[in-house]
C-alpha cells in the first residue's frame, strides 16, 4: 500500500510516458517537496503544471483543466495534492465539454466518456481517500454534486508519506479528521457491508491513535500510519458512501469556506447522537445497535455521550473549531442556502431517516 519515492521514479520514467499532465495546489506541490523531486528526473519530457486555482472544485475551473488537457493530449495525467486536486483529475479525464454541462451535472446526467488517458494519483494529505474511490465531487453554483462511476478510479496511486510531512497543521487536521469521518459514517451507512466494515474498522484502529500524534509530531512513522488509514476510509465509503455529517458539511465550505474535514467535523457529534437516539427507526438491513458498540469498542467507551466527548476532545487537541459564532457563521440569516446545499444522495445513506427541518434543528441549537 505505501509506496518507496523511487517507485514513483520508476513509474514516470517510462518511456511510454512522453507528455505529462501535472495538476496539482498552489502551494502544497512545493510545501510537500514534490515539486523538487520531479523537476529532477522528468526534464526530458513534455511537461504541462496546471496549478489549482479554487479552495474546492468548481465547474469553471474543472472546464479549464479538460480543456487544457485535451489541448495537451498527455500520455499521463499526474494529479499531486489533495482530494480536490485529484477529484479534478479524476472528472477531467472522463467528462465531455458541453454548453450544456452544468445542467446534466445537476440533473445527475453525466456526460462521460471513456478515459482520455492514464491517469495516475500521488496524495499530500491523509484524509479523502480519492486515490481509492469511484466517487467525485464537483460544485455548481455553489451546491455540492457527486459523480459515481468505476472510470473515476485512478489507474495508479503512489501513498508517499514524505510528501504529507511539511503541510500545514491546519490541513493536516482538516484532512485527518475526514478519514475518521469517514470510516466512522461508513459503519452506520445503509449501503455498509462485511467488506466495509472490514476496512473502516483497521482505519480506526490507527486513525484514533495516530491522527493527533501526527499532528504533534509529523514524522514518517505517524505520515505512513495515517496514510493507511486514510487509504482504508476511501476504500470503506467506496462501498458504503458516507451519510449526515458529510451531506451537511458541503454548503459551509461553498458558503463559508470552511476547508472540507472541518466542515464535516462541525456538527458530527450532534448527528451521531441523533442517529444513536433513533435506534428504533434504523432503515438498516444490519442491527445498527452493535454497529454502534463496535464503535463504542474501537474508542473505548461505553455510550454515545462518553464517545462524544471523546470525539469532541480530539476536535479540540486538532483546533479544529466548531463555534459557529467564532466562525462568523449565522445560521439562522443562512438557513436557505444552507439547507439548499445539503447532499441528498449522501443523505440518503443516513440509517436514520432524517430532512432538512431535522436538520435544521439540530444545527440551529449549537452554540
Amino acid at each position: 500500500m505505501i509506496s518507496h519515492i523511487n517507485d514513483l521514479k520508476k513509474f514516470l520514467n517510462d518511456k511510454s510516458f512522453q507528455k505529462i499532465f501535472i495538476l496539482c495546489g498552489n502551494n502544497s506541490f512545493r510545501i510537500s517537496g514534490a515539486e523538487k523531486f520531479l523537476s529532477e528526473f522528468i526534464k526530458n519530457k513534455e511537461i504541462k503544471i496546471f496549478h489549482k486555482k479554487s479552495e474546492f472544485p468548481i465547474l469553471q475551473e474543472l472546464i479549464e483543466i479538460t480543456k487544457e488537457i485535451k489541448k495537451l493530449k498527455p500520455d499521463l495525467i499526474l494529479a499531486v495534492g489533495g482530494g480536490a486536486i485529484i477529484d479534478y483529475a479524476k472528472i477531467a479525464n472522463v467528462i465531455d465539454i458541453r454548453p450544456d454541462l452544468g445542467d446534466l451535472i445537476i440533473n445527475y446526467s453525466y456526460p462521460f466518456k471513456d478515459k482520455f488517458t492514464k491517469l495516475a494519483v500521488v496524495p499530500t494529505t491523509a484524509g479523502s481517500g480519492a486515490e481509492v474511490t469511484s466517487n467525485a465531487v464537483i460544485y455548481v453554483n455553489n451546491i455540492k454534486h457527486s459523480f459515481e462511476s468505476e472510470l473515476l478510479i485512478p489507474d495508479n496511486f503512489f501513498l508517499i508519506p514524505e510528501f504529507l510531512i511539511s503541510a500545514p497543521n491546519k490541513i493536516k487536521a482538516s484532512a485527518g479528521f475526514d478519514a475518521i469521518a469517514q470510516a466512522l459514517e461508513s459503519l452506520i451507512s445503509k449501503k455498509s457491508n462485511d467488506q466495509s466494515v472490514e476496512y473502516s474498522t483497521k482505519s480506526l484502529k490507527i486513525s484514533i491513535k495516530s491522527y493527533i500524534s501526527f499532528l504533534k509530531q509529523p514524522n514518517l512513522k505517524n505520515a505512513t500510519e495515517m496514510s493507511i488509514a486514510a487509504n482504508l476510509a476511501g476504500k470503506a465509503i467506496s462501498i458504503s458512501k458516507t451519510t449526515v455529517p458529510h451531506a451537511t458539511s458541503y454548503p459551509f465550505t461553498s458558503l463559508y469556506n470552511i476547508s472540507h474535514g472541518h466542515a464535516v467535523s462541525l456538527f458530527f457529534e450532534k448527528f451521531f447522537k441523533f442517529n444513536y437516539l433513533n435506534l428504533n427507526k434504523s432503515e438498516t438491513s444490519f442491527d445498527l445497535n452493535k454497529r454502534f458498540n463496535l464503535i463504542f469498542n474501537l474508542f473505548e467507551v461505553s455510550d454515545i455521550d462518553s464517545l462524544n466527548s471523546k470525539i469532541s476532545l480530539i476536535k479540540n487537541q486538532a483546533n479544529l473549531e466548531d463555534n459557529l459564532g467564532k466562525l462568523n457563521i449565522d445560521i439562522k440569516k443562512g438557513s436557505e442556502n444552507i439547507i439548499k446545499g445539503i447532499n441528498l444522495l449522501r443523505l440518503g445513506n443516513n440509517p436514520i431517516k432524517i430532512d432538512g427541518k431535522d436538520i435544521y434543528n439540530i444545527i440551529s441549537k449549537i452554540n
